[in-house]
């Protein structure tokens, strides 16, 4: 696995990537891109690396420090020849770079963020540290006084620091943050709470790499229900057999009628609560549509049907007739007992499927765990 992260400054970045060195034994991997130039080893020390091109051994790495590359070509040949064993980095210069390491099967981009002034807080907190030690460690060797410690940068300065860091045209990073399959949004004030709350994220997860049958079906359906022109809801379904995709529907106006966001349906567009008028409604359902698209002779044991909502109970008493023999959904419905019922007294296999945590994930939200 080979995790990259990126992000503003100050929000976590450097942290979350010692978090994973840490704890689940990942070894941070370094681009030292400017000839002549050190790159501090932020995960064991500082550690200034020769990056020249005499110390470079034909793989690209410094012979001193064997994590440090010279290219990003170089890193990415030395994680594909080593993809079992757990890499991250924080180096990622660019959308290109992005786009290479993309390509792999084994790589996971994060990202972090926290606000503006939170980020503001550490990073005079991280300056006070340095001022601190800046005394013993420019201390001339002649014996004379040492240099006087740089003032702090206002507030305006920090700000405008972090939006170049992020916007500018040519190095900017947003463009990698709205990339990242896990945004991070870090507003925790201790250690010790970062690394619990990503211990609960569960970031290892091997469908963030490679979806599972079950998120594969299930993206499946929730891009089917983009198709849908029902006004009151939005659902996808797609019925599998041996893991192969039979059909697929999405809920609206049956064929030949006028679409229900164009007000075909009048109780759609009335705006009826569930379960009210449904003897008006002129939408056929997700899962109504599915099972008309295969037809009775491809439904034989062993088909799934994938949902992204609960099917209601009209929907089960079809499901159930035509022999489907397991349902996965995702999202609940307000008929999910009634219909929970009807499955289980026929002996169709019902279960919720939740995926791994992903997009804009806030480290502080309550009921993120629960």
């Amino acid at each position: 696995m080979f995790i990259g992260i990126c992000g503003s400054i100050c929000a976590g970045k450097h942290t979350i990537a010692r978090y994973l060195v840490d704890h689940h034994g990942f070894t941070q991997l370094h681009l030292d891109l400017r000839p002549n130039h050190g790159t501090e080893h932020t995960t064991g020390g500082a550690t200034p690396a020769d990056s020249s091109s005499s110390s470079l051994s034909s793989s690209g790495t410094s012979s001193k420090h064997p994590y440090h590359f010279s290219s990003p070509d170089d890193l990415l040949d030395f994680v594909t020849k080593h993809w079992r064993e757990r890499w991250v980095t924080t180096d990622i210069p660019s959308e290109s770079v992005l786009d290479q390491y993309a390509r792999r099967p084994f790589f996971l981009l994060l990202s972090v963020d926290a606000p503006i002034t939170v980020r503001w807080q550490r990073y005079q907190a991280r300056q006070k540290q340095r001022q601190a030690l800046l005394p013993n460690s420019t201390a001339p060797p002649d014996g004379s006084p040492p240099a006087a410690a740089p003032t702090l940068d206002s507030f305006e300065t920090f700000a405008a620091l972090s939006d170049a860091h992020l916007y500018d045209p040519v190095t900017g990073v947003n463009p990698l943050v709205s990339r990242a399959a896990v945004r991070l949004l870090n507003t925790s004030s201790s250690l010790a709470h970062l690394y619990a709350t990503l211990g609960k994220l569960d970031l290892l997860n091997p469908d963030r790499l490679r979806p599972s049958w079950d998120s594969y079906f299930m993206a499946l359906a929730s891009l089917a229900a983009q198709r849908s022109n029902c006004m009151k809801r939005r659902v996808g379904c797609v019925v599998v057999r041996d893991k192969r995709v039979i059909s697929t529907g999405y809920n609206g106006t049956p064929r030949g009628l006028r679409n229900c966001g164009e007000g075909g349906c009048g109780r759609c567009n009335a705006a009826q609560g569930s379960g009210h008028g449904l003897s008006t409604c002129l939408c056929i359902h997700a899962e109504e549509n599915a099972l008309l698209e295969a037809g009775r002779e491809r439904l034989r044991d062993g088909a799934v049907l994938y949902c992204d909502t609960c099917p209601c109970l009209t929907c089960s008493i079809k499901i159930v007739q035509v022999g489907i023999g397991e349902v996965v959904y995702s999202q609940g419905y307000s008929m999910d007992q009634e219909a929970a019922a009807v499955f289980r007294e026929a002996g169709v296999r019902l279960r919720q499927f939740v995926p791994p945590a992903n997009g804009l994930i806030h480290l502080e939200k309550p009921d993120l765990y629960t």
